[in-house]
């Protein structure tokens, strides 16, 4: 049995293929709308965060020989709480991680946090719209609410975001209540919208649409503040959905 962190789309449809091919699973989300096509290929699944007994009990109790991280690039916690459980438990960890996008042009700036980013575009003058969804929203606006910044924020649709928005004092007509992902098209529009003149956006691959939205800023000559990956040093790495069978071949191969 494995125990797979259903983070993202793309991480779902691994689970999909992984369940087609044999492999017994139980998923994690955070969500229920996440949980959506686990539901409609009958996978059995798991709603909330975990702690690391939490996992380690799931483990125990399904008596699972692997754990497949297979959350977003920036679920730094999770992959953390995964990390954990495994070695607590003596079971094997598998990342699974879209791969990151390459970018050159002297308009992207790189920043190793959220909060170095937002320290960075604190002097700013502006429109600064940033679309690194409402998880982090409070470190951004302690340093952006400011008279020469106007911050719009693209984020989900849900009543959670709408009501933090509400609570850290953002202004109904600076919120973009949107899904993605968008085409560069369309974010070229918000852009040109809104007069943006500063993006801020994390590096969450090609699945994530990054670069759609950088694309999109380049072409409008927009900067762009991209906040990189966690430095996580990840066991087992894999970067495609092959190299996540491959490795799962070698493992139940030797424990038959």
């Amino acid at each position: 049995m494995i125990l797979f962190l259903a983070g993202t789309s793309d991480a779902r449809a691994l689970a999909i293929q992984l369940q087609n091919q044999g492999y017994p699973l139980v998923a994690t989300v955070v969500t229920e709308s996440a949980a959506e096509s686990l539901r409609a290929h009958h996978i059995p699944y798991q709603v909330g965060r975990l702690t690391v007994d939490d996992m380690m009990g799931l483990i125990q109790k399904q008596n699972m020989t692997c754990v497949i991280d297979a959350s977003h690039p920036y679920a730094e916690e999770a992959s953390k709480t995964a990390i954990a459980a495994a070695k607590a438990c003596e079971i094997t960890y598998i990342r699974y991680e879209r791969p990151k996008e390459q970018f050159l042009s002297p308009l992207i700036t790189e920043a190793e946090s959220y909060e170095e980013a937002a320290k960075l575009a604190q002097s700013h003058k502006g429109t600064i719209m940033l679309t690194t969804g409402s998880k982090t929203l409070e470190i951004f606006t302690k340093y952006l609410r400011r008279d020469e910044i106007r911050l719009v924020c693209r984020m989900l649709p849900n009543i959670g975001n709408l009501e933090k928005c509400h609570q850290l004092g953002i202004k109904q007509k600076d919120i973009v209540a949107i899904q993605g992902p968008f085409s560069e098209s369309l974010n070229k529009a918000l852009c040109e919208h809104y007069d943006v003149t500063l993006l801020i956006t994390k590096e969450s691959g090609k699945v994530g649409a990054v670069d759609e939205k950088v694309t999109a800023a380049l072409q409008l000559g927009i900067p762009v503040l991209l906040i990189k990956r966690p430095a996580i040093e990840y066991e087992n790495l894999c970067t495609s959905f092959e190299e996540v069978t491959q490795l799962l071949g070698r493992l139940y191969s030797w424990q038959t």
